[in-house]
């Protein structure tokens, strides 16, 4: 018996997936594992051709509501749901990322206590390779956030985010004309509507990184996707992140002797970087070094 479903608030969640057979049953029972009873669960695959299907009905009986059709791509099924849900919370968790034990509960108790929101916590990372070694790493997106402008840089972390059922309505539906950003342009819009963030020291989910994982095969065209965000959000960043797109960071052999020169007489860290500043002074002199890196880390 859910002990913490008296007056808990119901949780809407939709996971949109194409072809994740793979990972997909982790997700779902991810979520069906919270042992949270006002729960509201709806999958969306966009007519999936491997055996997705077949583990969506094995599970059919404790979803909400399931569809295998096309869509016009993530953010359009992820609108889809959210356009049905009933709940007083909402999140979405893609089908190759889990949730965290007892999360649930633990988001409806900071939503009973603060109100509406985006609530947004840490994750960690991990990737699996072929031939078995694992990887992985935590984030600290809380200090990140703190530290680092959201229009400079995506540092919530999607799969462990949360927002209430009224932030959705005032801040809008996700656009879905961007399929590799769409989740950092509804964050900077909500920051543009002074919508409360409220962030929490605590692993929400787990983020699993995968060959065809999207944010890292996206390529150029990922690139000019978040470049348009980055136009939209800060003309200073959207100029330094076309900068550093078309940077040839491919150093000749008289600027690796200049660069090993540098580095042996700084007393700190001399990166590429630093190196990058100071050889091209005039092009980058508006731009800290550390807003370089971190425009390098959104490439």
């Amino acid at each position: 018996m859910d002990k913490f479903i008296k007056g808990y608030p119901k949780i809407s969640i939709v996971t949109p997936s194409y072809n994740q057979g793979q990972y997909l049953e982790d997700t779902i029972l991810s979520i069906l594992g919270q042992g949270y009873s006002n729960l509201e669960y709806m999958v969306y695959d966009a007519a999936s051709t491997d055996n997705s299907i077949s583990i969506i009905k094995k599970y059919e009986n404790q979803l909400s509501y399931w569809v295998s059709e096309k869509d016009k791509g993530q953010a359009d099924a992820i609108n889809k749901g959210f356009a049905k849900a009933t709940g007083e919370i909402l999140m979405w968790l893609n089908s190759d990322d889990i949730l965290m034990p007892n999360v649930l509960h633990f988001i409806a108790e900071q939503y009973m206590k603060k109100g509406d929101g985006i609530y947004f916590g840490n994750c960690i990372h991990f990737k699996e390779n072929l031939n078995g070694n694992l990887y992985s790493s935590g984030s600290n997106v809380v200090a990140s956030y703190n530290k680092i402008p959201l229009e400079l840089a995506d540092t919530i972390i999607q799969p462990s985010s949360f927002w209430s059922k009224n932030v959705w309505i005032k801040n809008g539906i996700l656009a879905d004309n961007f399929h590799f950003g769409f989740d950092w342009e509804w964050f900077l819009r909500a920051k543009k509507n002074r919508i409360p963030f409220y962030s929490i020291n605590k692993p929400i989910a787990i983020y699993r990184i995968h060959e065809a994982h999207k944010s890292g095969s996206g390529g150029r065209k990922r690139q000019e996707e978040l470049l348009k965000i980055y136009e939209i959000y800060s003309f200073k960043y959207a100029q330094l992140y076309q900068l550093i797109m078309n940077e040839n960071f491919d150093l000749s052999f008289i600027e690796k002797i200049i660069f090993r020169i540098f580095k042996a007489l700084s007393k700190k860290g001399f990166s590429g970087t630093h190196f990058l500043k100071i050889m091209k002074y005039n092009k980058y002199k508006n731009y800290t070094v550390t807003e370089m890196n971190v425009i390098k880390g959104m490439l």
